[in-house]
C-alpha cells in the first residue's frame, strides 16, 4: 500500500508539473489597449512602406529566383543549428499568404510571436525585436502590405530536428528571452537618438545579427552588437560597437547605410547589402538617427568566432 501511495503521489506531482508548464508556455496575444489602435479601416500605406523597408521584410520574404522584391511568396531557406527554416508567403494571397489576416493578426505575429491559429512562431522570425514596435506602425505596415500583389504557392515545410518540431517548447524560450512591449523614450537622450534606438532595436533588429547567441539561441547580453557567427557558422557578423567603429564618424556611418560604401572605400556584402538597399529608402534623418544610436553603443570586445 505504501509503495502504491508514493507511486500515485509521484504521478499526481508529475501531472501537476506538466499542467503548470503547459499553462505558462501558452501563446499570448496583444492586449486590448493595443488592439484598439489596430483598426482594419485605418493605417497609412505610405508610412507602412517605410516600416516595411526599415524592417528588412523583403530580404527574407521575397520569392527567390526573381528580381521583384515586392513579390512576397517566401521560400528562402534559412539554415540554423536546429534545422532549416523556410520563410513564409506574406503576400496578399488569401489561400497561401496573409490575404485573410486582420491588422490584429499581424500584431500578434510581430508583437507576440503568435500565429492566427494560436501557435508559437519560431524566433528565427525576429519577433523578439519586432515586439518592441508601436502598434500604429504595425497598423501602417498592414495597410502597405495590402497594396502589394498576391503570390500563389506555399514554401516547403521547415526541416527541423524532431525535438524542435514541438512548437510549444518555444513557450519556454519566450519565458527566458522574450520581453514584449514598445520601447519607451529615454529622457536622458534627444529625439534623434531615441528615433535611432527605435529603428535599430525594434524595426531594423540590428542586434539579431550583430550579436552572439547561447546554446538555446538567445542573445548573450555581453556580446550585444559586438558581432557573432552567422547561423550556419560559415561567416561572422561584425562588431558594430565603438570597439570596431570607433574611428567612424556619424556622417560616415549614415552614408554607409545609404550607399554601402565604408570609410576605407570598401563595400558591405552578404546580407548587409540587402539591408542597405532597404535603409536607402528611408529619409536621411532616419539613417542619421540610426548612426547616432549606433555610435553611442559602449565598446565591447569581439567574441571569438
Amino acid at each position: 500500500m505504501r509503495g502504491r501511495f508514493w507511486l500515485v503521489s509521484a504521478l499526481l506531482v508529475a501531472c501537476a508539473a506538466a499542467a503548470g508548464v503547459w499553462f505558462i508556455t501558452a501563446p499570448d496575444s496583444v492586449a486590448s489597449r493595443e488592439a484598439e489602435t489596430l483598426s482594419d479601416a485605418g493605417g497609412d500605406a505610405e508610412r507602412g512602406k517605410l516600416v516595411f523597408a526599415a524592417g528588412d521584410c523583403a530580404s527574407c520574404h521575397a520569392s527567390p529566383g526573381q528580381s521583384d522584391r515586392l513579390r512576397l511568396g517566401g521560400g528562402i531557406a534559412l539554415a540554423s543549428p536546429y534545422g532549416t527554416f523556410r520563410a513564409p508567403n506574406i503576400s496578399t494571397d488569401r489561400n497561401d499568404g496573409l490575404g485573410n489576416w486582420t491588422a490584429r493578426d499581424l500584431a500578434n505575429a510581430l508583437l507576440r510571436g503568435v500565429s492566427p491559429d494560436g501557435s508559437h512562431y519560431y524566433p528565427v522570425f525576429p519577433y523578439a525585436s519586432y515586439a518592441q514596435m508601436r502598434a500604429e506602425d504595425v497598423r501602417d505596415l498592414m495597410a502597405y502590405l495590402r497594396t502589394l500583389p498576391a503570390v500563389k504557392g506555399r514554401p516547403p515545410d521547415h526541416e527541423l530536428n524532431p525535438l524542435f518540431g514541438i512548437r510549444r517548447f518555444v513557450g519556454i524560450w519566450k519565458l527566458l528571452y522574450f520581453k514584449p512591449g514598445p520601447i519607451a523614450p529615454d529622457p536622458a537622450h534627444d529625439q534623434k537618438w531615441n528615433r535611432g534606438r527605435y529603428l535599430s532595436e525594434a524595426l531594423a533588429h540590428c542586434a539579431e545579427c550583430h550579436s552572439s547567441r547561447d546554446m538555446f539561441g538567445g542573445i548573450k547580453t555581453s556580446t550585444r552588437y559586438a558581432g557573432g557567427k552567422d547561423p550556419v557558422g560559415t561567416g561572422f557578423y561584425p562588431n558594430i560597437t565603438a570597439a570596431r567603429l570607433g574611428d567612424w564618424s556619424e556622417a560616415q556611418l549614415a552614408d554607409m547605410l545609404k550607399t554601402g560604401v565604408t570609410p576605407n572605400h570598401g563595400r558591405v556584402g552578404s546580407s548587409m547589402a540587402a539591408v542597405v538597399t532597404n535603409l536607402a529608402m528611408l529619409p536621411e534623418s532616419d539613417r542619421e538617427a540610426i548612426a547616432a544610436f549606433v555610435k553611442s553603443l559602449p565598446a565591447r570586445p569581439t567574441p571569438s568566432p
